[in-house]
């Protein structure tokens, strides 16, 4: 479980190119912080979640990582 602030942290460090999203790239590129998103919002792969949450470009913002976490029950 994770607070807005743990998790605005860790999609900050995510976001390499600074543009307020987080790519299938940038996810591919820090396995061990992927692994975190994954157990956050339950989805199997950084895939799975940019298809069924993210946008049509392969990107997922903030404010969206933060409604799949809140729908798991894992922001505190």
């Amino acid at each position: 479980m994770a607070t807005e602030q743990e998790l605005q942290s860790l999609f900050n460090t995510l976001d390499s190119d600074q543009d307020g999203k987080v790519s299938i790239n940038e996810l591919f590129l820090s396995p061990g912080l992927s692994a975190i998103i994954s157990a956050e919002t339950g989805v199997s792969s950084p895939q799975e979640l940019i298809a069924t949450h993210g946008n049509e470009d392969g990107s997922i913002t903030f404010e969206q990582l933060k409604k799949v976490v809140q729908e798991t029950g894992n922001l505190s």
